[in-house]
This record gives C-alpha cells, structure tokens and sequence, in this order.
C-alpha cells in the first residue's frame, strides 16, 4: 500500500487562495484528498485552486472567511462540522503579515496579525479538533516560520503570533497524541510569495537574505508540497509536535 495515499480524506486548507496555501492544495489534492479551501478573499467560483483541484479529479469546496473576525472563524468550523465528510486533514495556513518598527507598531496592526496568525487557527484547531480525537484520527498542520525560532526585523507581531503557533503545536501534540491525532508544523524559510515581495525588492535585504541560503535561491511554494502531504498521510502516524523546516538550509547555517 502506498503509504502516502489520501485517497478519501478530507482536507482544509486556509490561506488557500495563493502562494503556499494554493501549493499546498494543489499536492493534497494529487495525492487523492478533496478539498476545502479557505481564504479571505477567494472567489466564489473559478478560482485558480479550484481549478487544479478539480484538475485532480477531487472534491471542492471553497469558503471566503475574514480570519480576523472571531465569530466568522466560528460560523466556518460550524459548517464544516454539519458536512456529511468529516474533516481528516486541517492545515492552518492562513496568515497575514504588517511590517513597522517596534516602535511604530500599532496596536491596531498588532490585533490583526495576531488574530489572523494565532488566534484563529487556535479556534478552527479547537474545534475540528475536538471530533477528530473522538474519531481517534486526525491530521492538523499548521504553517509556522523561521520567525518562531528568530527575532526577524520589523516585524513584531508576525514573530510573536509565529513562535505562539510552534508552542501551540507541540502543546496540542501533547494533548492528542493518545487519541491518534498528529499535530505538526511545517517552517517555510524565505519563500517567493506576496508576504516577500518587499524583501525581494530591498536589493541589500535580498542580497543579505540570499547570501545566507545554502541552496542559494528563495523558495517556491511548491516546495512545501511534500512536507505537507507527509504530515498529512499515513506515513506520518508517529510523527507528533515535530516542526518541518523547508528553508534551504537557512536554520542549520
């Protein structure tokens, strides 16, 4: 049997409209899940994941959800608890990011990376969660960054919401792990997504950024696919509060 077949799972995929989160839709999706994609500003119909998951010959559900607003984040794990499929696969992609000086740092800018970037993926986790150990399986994944593990510049908010969802990891690993519920992380580095464009276009940061990278170049979405579709498959069953870094080489510099 091929271990790494998810062949009638279900899977969740926020942040799922571009960039990693598309890419990461679009691997589940080959390897056999049917998706649910999530992302605050997906289009109804038509949309490019939509696209290449029915290109797979899967399921698919879309949800636009401002994972900013608490009770949108509740209504959407509401729904998703009513679907006749239950949800096997919950990877908790969805992110937002505002770059500033500490001390210029709003409060207002804090609220909203931390809201989108920890909070929400806590409540979705919480609650799909809570039916997948009475299941006694489960897979939940959430995207965290090599800023759980560094300062980064300019960005304080985003640091602190991603160092919270690697604690958040390993805290629910300790907790469902008896009940046959993986719960892990995958850690992008420096990623040629939106979220970047900023430093890519800083000649000196993108200097700096790719000097540091053993495999000498940015990441492309893609490049998480196959983490992904590890923790999310039967090849992964005794893998829990582990963190996948995909980075090029940038952490073991």
């Amino acid at each position: 049997m091929n271990p790494f077949d998810l062949s009638g799972r279900l899977a969740v995929v926020t942040g799922a409209r571009r960039g990693i989160g598309l890419a990461i839709a679009d691997a589940l999706a080959a390897a056999g899940a049917d998706i649910v994609a999530v992302s605050a500003q997906l289009e109804t119909t038509g949309s490019e994941v939509e696209k290449r998951v029915r290109s797979h010959g899967r399921g698919f559900t879309g949800y636009r959800v401002d994972f900013a607003d608490r009770s949108a984040v509740a209504d959407l794990a509401a729904r998703l608890e009513d679907r006749d499929q239950a949800v096997d696969i919950l990877v908790n992609n969805a992110g937002t990011i505002k770059r500033a000086p500490a001390a210029e740092h709003t409060d207002d800018m804090w609220d909203e990376v931390v809201a989108v970037n920890l909070s929400a993926q806590f409540i979705l986790s919480r609650e799909l969660g809570r039916a997948m150990v009475a299941r006694g399986r489960g897979k939940v994944i959430f995207t965290a960054s090599l800023l759980s593990f560094q300062g980064g510049v300019n960005v304080p908010g985003y640091t602190a919401a991603k160092s919270g969802l690697l604690g958040l990891t390993r805290a629910l690993a300790n907790e469902w792990a008896p009940h046959g519920v993986n719960v892990n992380a995958v850690v992008p580095g420096y990623i040629s997504t939106d979220n970047t464009r900023a430093l890519r276009d800083d000649p000196a940061r993108n200097t700096a950024i790719l000097d540091r990278i053993p495999a000498g170049r940015w990441g492309r979405p893609e490049d998480l696919a196959g983490a992904v579709v590890f923790l999310a498959s039967p090849a992964a069953d005794y893998v829990h509060g582990a963190a996948i870094a995909v980075d090029g080489g940038w952490l073991g510099r």
